[in-house]
């Protein structure tokens, strides 16, 4: 923006400055004429040749003429370079001893033209006359355009200077942002457990708080896992010892109710143990590539249900990402694909892809389905775990949980395809 306002004001001075010295140079011409300017029994008297060139070849772009100062002003002489022109009009005559500069038009083209008037005394009389010095614009039109295309050159290759400078500072000046912001990608998508990369001083406070805020996090979630595992560890042996005295008691009825109650519990235990674990909505989600995740999960169905002989469907991208921890991934997904695969009886789908800024998986089967009033049990807010079936229940809870905690949504209906249960999970891409 300061560029072409500085290219303005440099041609308007350089343009001001060469009409100064037009008009000086027209200012020496009327002294030389006047030098040589006299009256003789009232009549004005010029050399007929001037010493000025110009003025005695016709049309050369330097013209004098002296005109009456009366109005309407008459010619009394004109130089040899006018003769075959028109005079210029229109003219003017300034009070005596002053001048003007102005532009005028001869032979239809524009003039600088210099007027200055004056008079002569001669036997107690006056004669007032104005000095015209017209002078072509042409040379100086082409001076200027010139000038004109030079500076607008100059600046515009100055500018194109300037804004590479200004790129490459910039690029330079940003570079230390750029790998911050790849760094924090790599911790997003669990490539890298802190940031690493050296910077200057303004951003290594940055990186030392990220850090720490990374350290914080996964030494609390370490620590919060190791004290669930221990407590899991110190209710499972008074659970054993329940169950050793189950087996002991003779009353078979006792037994029945006792060792009921005692897989509640275990399941209760499970699921909540489970739920707790889970990352969920963190202030870092770890990235987790799903391909790999999926692939151990299928190859490891494939094995456990190799008598029922299924074909297990996949279609998603190998780089397609979970925000998410990985362990909360392979419960929700093996929960699904374990439930499809004990309902199937040939075929188990799983498609996941991006849609509209969320992350879609959908997992299908062509068992029986689920009834519709199952559907509706299942999807209630604060259903108990143990309301449940067993052995079938508790996982639906436990994903349903750790879809929530993920801020996603599971929906239950049956497949178009493959005419069995249909679940699908979306999760926000933030």
């Amino acid at each position: 923006m300061l560029l072409p306002i500085a290219g303005v004001t440099l041609f308007n001075a350089y343009q001001q400055h060469m009409r100064a010295s037009i008009e000086n140079e027209l200012v020496a011409y009327s002294y030389s004429l006047l030098a040589v300017a006299e009256i003789d029994q009232g009549q004005l008297l010029m050399p007929e040749a001037l010493a000025e060139e110009r003025f005695n070849i016709n049309e050369s772009g330097l013209y004098a003429l002296i005109t009456t100062k009366a109005e309407p002003a008459q010619p009394l002489w004109r130089s040899s370079s006018l003769m075959a022109l028109a005079d210029p009009q229109p003219v003017r005559s300034p009070d005596i001893g002053q001048r003007a500069f102005y532009q005028v038009t001869l032979a239809n083209a524009p003039h600088f033209i210099y007027s200055f008037s004056f008079s002569f005394t001669s036997e107690q009389q006056h004669y007032d006359m104005t000095l015209h010095i017209v002078k072509d614009q042409t040379d100086h039109m082409a001076l200027m355009s010139n000038f004109k295309q030079q500076l607008w050159s100059a600046l515009f290759i100055l500018m194109a200077v300037l804004l590479l400078v200004q790129f490459i500072w910039l690029k330079w000046s940003l570079t230390p942002l750029r790998i911050l912001k790849r760094e924090v990608a790599d911790v997003e998508k669990g490539k890298a457990n802190e940031l690493i990369a050296d910077y200057p001083d303004e951003l290594q406070q940055v990186k030392e708080q990220i850090n720490l805020l990374l350290n914080t996090e996964q030494n609390q979630r370490k620590r919060y896992r190791n004290a669930l595992s221990d407590l899991a560890h110190s209710l499972k042996t008074p659970l054993a010892v329940l169950q050793g005295q189950v087996n002991i008691d003779s009353n078979a009825e006792s037994n029945k109710q006792a060792q009921e109650q005692i897989d509640v519990m275990n399941l209760m235990i499970e699921h909540q143990l489970k739920r707790a674990q889970s990352a969920g909505q963190s202030s870092w989600h770890l990235g987790t590539e799903i391909s790999p995740v999926l692939d151990k999960l299928l190859a490891s169905l494939q094995k456990i249900y190799r008598d029922k002989d299924l074909s297990y469907h996949s279609q998603l991208l190998t780089t397609q990402v979970f925000k998410g921890d990985q362990a909360d991934l392979l419960e929700i997904l093996g929960n699904l694909l374990d439930n499809a695969s004990k309902a199937a009886t040939a075929h188990v789908a799983i498609t996941i892809l991006v849609e509209n800024n969320t992350l879609v998986m959908t997992v299908e089967d062509d068992g029986a389905g689920i009834d519709h009033g199952k559907m509706d049990e299942i999807m209630l807010r604060g259903t108990r775990a143990d309301t449940y079936d067993k052995g079938h229940g508790v996982g639906l809870a436990i994903v349903r949980d750790l879809v929530s905690s993920y801020q996603g949504h599971i929906e239950i209906g049956h497949s178009a395809q493959y005419q069995g249960a249909q679940f699908t999970l979306t999760f926000p891409i933030t």
